[in-house]
């Protein structure tokens, strides 16, 4: 089971990013692990379906 957090960044004129932390949980340890990214914000729902 994987959580997710989208924050939005924007600079005015300029493209639009999203920094994307997933929580990805261990089916063997049971712990938690987090991977970062910044990413563009039309990216962020292929991103997350992986």
């Amino acid at each position: 089971m994987a959580k997710k957090v989208v924050a939005t960044l924007k600079k005015e004129g300029g493209v639009k990013y999203a920094k994307v932390v997933k929580a990805v949980r261990s089916p063997k340890t049971g712990a938690y692990t987090f991977k970062e990214e910044i990413i563009m914000e039309d990216q962020v729902k292929e991103y997350l379906a992986k």
